[in-house]
């Protein structure tokens, strides 16, 4: 099992997909009135990968950051790196586990404490492989709190504190994939919570009205921990090597040969939050390199 945050070099051939630093010149400013350190978006799985720079690229556009995780040691390290480039908003941490309904309402109300709570970015997710018959069926419980029901709570909770707000509108991006549009074996629970997060997104924006928007982001593989640790676990599955998971399942239907970057996937959040964004409502930012339209 294999949760987002926990990270183990474990093959050299992992080096190929290291998870690099955020730099500031590559989170993307958006000119929007709206981001400033009075507004605050929420980020889950702050504490590494996708979470990590989102929660760096939402202060890097002057938003004040409720980062929350798990992991307290990894958010503090979210946290240094923000006061280490100097960013625009405040990066504040707000420790939680999303399996925990308290600890959901609490992460919210503290989020709502730091000023307007008008964003929030679901990214926290983990991965577990094993085929439909073998998959251990608390372990689909444990990925469907994690990766879907806690979203949709933590929305739930949010869109009151959205309709407050200066203008009353608000937005929700969610962590979807690749796997959200078609599936590859032995990643049920994966699948189906993708599938069903854009099902959210399309829930949130039928109520919205147009003042609350939602989102999904459907990526290839990125370069996290998340794809790093599931490496041996995929090449023992389909008895292949490393390097040929890399090459021939993470990359080979993709025309694009390059996993992106988190900071690529944090930059997609922050455009669809932005007013550049304000006719994605239900939609999803596929950003696969062709993975899951193309084939030969």
């Amino acid at each position: 099992m294999l949760v987002r945050g926990e990270w183990q070099t474990k093959n050299m051939s992992q080096t190929k997909v290291t998870a690099p630093t955020v730099d500031d010149d590559e989170i993307y400013r958006f000119p929007d009135d709206s981001f400033t350190d009075r507004n605050v978006c929420l980020v889950t799985g702050a504490a590494s990968g996708i979470g990590r720079a989102t929660a760096l690229a939402a202060a890097g556009n002057g938003l004040t950051v409720a980062a929350t995780d798990v992991d307290e040691d990894g958010l503090a390290g979210t946290v240094a790196r923000g006061e280490d480039l100097g960013l625009e908003g405040e990066i504040e941490p707000v420790p939680g586990d999303l399996t925990v309904d308290d600890d959901i309402e609490r992460i919210v109300d503290e989020a709502a404490q730091l000023g307007d709570l008008k964003y929030l970015a679901n990214v926290a997710g983990m991965q577990h492989i094993d085929p439909i018959d073998e998959f251990p069926m608390e372990t689909y419980d444990l990925m469907h709190r994690i990766m879907l029901r806690a979203p949709l709570y933590l929305s739930k909770l949010c869109l009151p504190h959205f309709r407050e707000t200066d203008d009353g509108q608000g937005c929700v991006g969610n962590m979807a994939s690749v796997h959200g549009h078609y599936v590859t074996s032995d990643k049920v629970a994966y699948n189906v919570s993708k599938f069903g997060l854009r099902g959210l997104t399309q829930s949130i924006a039928a109520e919205g009205e147009g003042q609350i928007r939602a989102f999904s982001l459907s990526t290839g593989y990125v370069k996290t921990p998340l794809v790093t640790a599931q490496l041996e676990d995929t090449a023992e599955q389909r008895g292949i090597s490393v390097d040929e998971v890399i090459e021939d399942v993470m990359l080979g239907q993709s025309r694009v040969t390059e996993m992106m970057e988190p900071i690529d996937v944090a930059n997609l959040f922050l455009l669809g939050f932005s007013d550049l964004g304000r006719h994605l409502d239900g939609g999803d930012l596929l950003f696969d390199g062709g993975m899951t339209l193309t084939y030969e």
